[in-house]
């Protein structure tokens, strides 16, 4: 280990952190500039100038219209959209209508009451990290979730609602989503 130069890890310049570009906005050179938020390119005449633009340019789709397609909401085309979690379907006339097509329209699954508020269903939705959950379709009145799928059955140790369904190293089985019970069976 005494033969490891140590002055090859001390230094402060990445050869990468170079971009030999000059900035549109003043003509200094541009750098690699790191945030909390992730890598950036920054002109090196930060206060005076603040030109910056991502390190990585993601290809954007234009949006795409959908010919013979009409929004259920409103009556106007739907239309392939870009957005934060990935491609969708959506109506064109977005700020007045919000309307999305759903991907799970193809395979109905059972509908599950929610057992808090009794005037809502139980839909699968994704968080902002891919990672899929339940929640009460009554949101934000209703703030009902669970992670695993839930089960139109009533839990037979407290009366809770529903169960839910998971699977582990010894198989299926349906649980009682109640933190304080403890009821488990298998599927």
């Amino acid at each position: 280990m005494s033969k490891i130069d140590h002055s090859l890890f001390s230094a402060h310049e990445h050869a990468l952190e170079r971009e030999f570009e000059l900035c549109p906005e003043c003509g200094s050179e541009l750098s690699v500039r790191h945030s909390k938020h992730g890598s950036f390119v920054g002109c090196n005449n930060y206060p005076n100038c603040q030109y910056t633009r991502p390190l990585v340019q993601h290809e954007s789709i234009e949006t795409q219209v959908i010919e013979g397609s009409a929004c259920p909401e409103c009556g106007h085309e739907l239309a392939v959209k870009s957005g934060r979690f990935g491609i969708f379907i959506g109506c064109t006339q977005y700020p007045q209508c919000h309307h999305i097509e759903k991907l799970d329209q193809a395979a109905p699954e059972e509908a599950v009451a929610c057992p808090v508020c009794k005037a809502g269903l139980m839909e699968h939705r994704t968080n902002r990290y891919g990672k899929g959950f339940y929640a009460c379709s009554c949101y934000p009145k209703c703030k009902f979730l669970v992670n695993y799928p839930p089960v139109a059955e009533t839990c037979p140790d407290c009366g809770f609602g529903l169960l839910v369904q998971r699977k582990g190293a010894s198989g299926t089985r349906l649980e009682c989503p109640n933190k304080p019970c403890k009821y488990k069976r298998p599927l």
